[in-house]
């Protein structure tokens, strides 16, 4: 691969190309301020004017959301696994019918597999905007967002009505549902009633891995996040590791599937046959299947990475919460 090509391959942070108009509760006062970020694979936005970066994917899709502080997302799930880990700021992760079933804070580096089956949302409640990326299992990411009926209510009153094909009509833009769509249909009771309502209890051990703690064990060789044998045991279709300056060699290394690399923090040497660059806090790199390639941090200090590849598993839920 030719340096221009690799390039080709990574969508640098200072580059990303947000979208304000992604989802049902985008003029929703409280939701009304946050970005939303395809990078990798069509994702879930239910806007056509929301910015893809890199349309192929490796069996997943990588997103990210941006909000300013006290700014929410609002509560949803998907068909297939969602994960995320904060790579600015301080967030609060909330869950449940009404999101009061539990929550978690997640600092800079923390990741949490949230369960599928359950409503959850996410608000910043940091100091300055932040930014969380998001893991998303099957190249169509699930199919789309499944949104609690409150949340598909109080859009309709603020001008925004979903159809049921997945697309947002704006009526604040004299925009009309077509007379062969109708309205986005609320979940039954019985819908609702089969959703979980785990405790924190339930969730965290099993759902939640911390920076600090993926940097310990990552002291000698790369941390296993996500996968049947790793820290948080799942199989959503992709793995994800963590390294930092001690668990990788400078020796290369290929793989037989996709690798996507996004640095947490430092700054990271990335080496192939045909060139090399630098990879910083918040790029996202997708290096292809069979390709060599080497990563050492490129300064001294603290360095961090996580990866994520696909596998032959397919896409679907989470492990079962029992």
């Amino acid at each position: 691969m030719t340096p221009m090509e690799m390039e080709q391959l990574i969508v640098r942070y200072g580059n990303l190309v947000p979208c304000k108009t992604a989802f049902i509760d985008a003029h929703t006062p409280g939701s009304d301020q946050k970005e939303n970020f395809t990078i990798i694979g069509g994702g879930v936005s239910e806007s056509p004017d929301q910015h893809v970066h890199i349309r192929q994917t490796p069996g997943f899709n990588i997103g990210a959301a941006g909000q300013p502080p006290k700014c929410r997302n609002s509560l949803h799930d998907h068909n297939t696994a969602e994960a995320f880990f904060v790579l600015k700021g301080r967030w609060r992760f909330f869950w449940g019918r009404w999101g009061t079933a539990g929550e978690v804070v997640l600092e800079e580096g923390d990741i949490f597999n949230i369960p599928t089956g359950i409503f959850r949302g996410f608000e910043n409640i940091g100091k300055d905007y932040g930014m969380i990326m998001a893991l998303l299992g099957g190249d169509d990411a699930g199919g789309g967002v499944i949104w609690a009926p409150q949340v598909i209510e109080e859009a309709r009153s603020h001008g925004l009505v979903l159809g049921e094909n997945g697309v947002l009509y704006d009526s604040k833009k004299g925009e009309v549902l077509p007379h062969n769509v109708n309205p986005m249909p609320l979940l039954s009771e019985e819908e609702l009633a089969r959703r979980g309502e785990p405790t924190t209890k339930d969730v965290l051990p099993n759902y939640v891995a911390r920076y600090w703690d993926l940097m310990a064990l990552a002291d000698r060789q790369p941390a296993k996040v996500i996968g049947p044998d790793a820290k948080l045991r799942d199989r959503p279709g992709f793995e994800a590791d963590f390294i930092s300056r001690g668990s990788i060699s400078e020796a290369p290394y290929d793989c037989d599937t996709a690798e996507v690399l996004i640095p947490v923090r430092g700054h990271w040497r990335l080496e192939w046959d045909g060139g090399i660059t630098t990879i910083n806090p918040g790029d996202t790199c997708l290096v292809p299947a069979g390709v060599s390639r080497s990563l050492v941090p490129s300064m001294t200090g603290e360095a961090s990475m996580y990866r994520v590849r696909s596998t032959n598993d397919p896409a679907g839920k989470t492990m079962s919460l029992n």
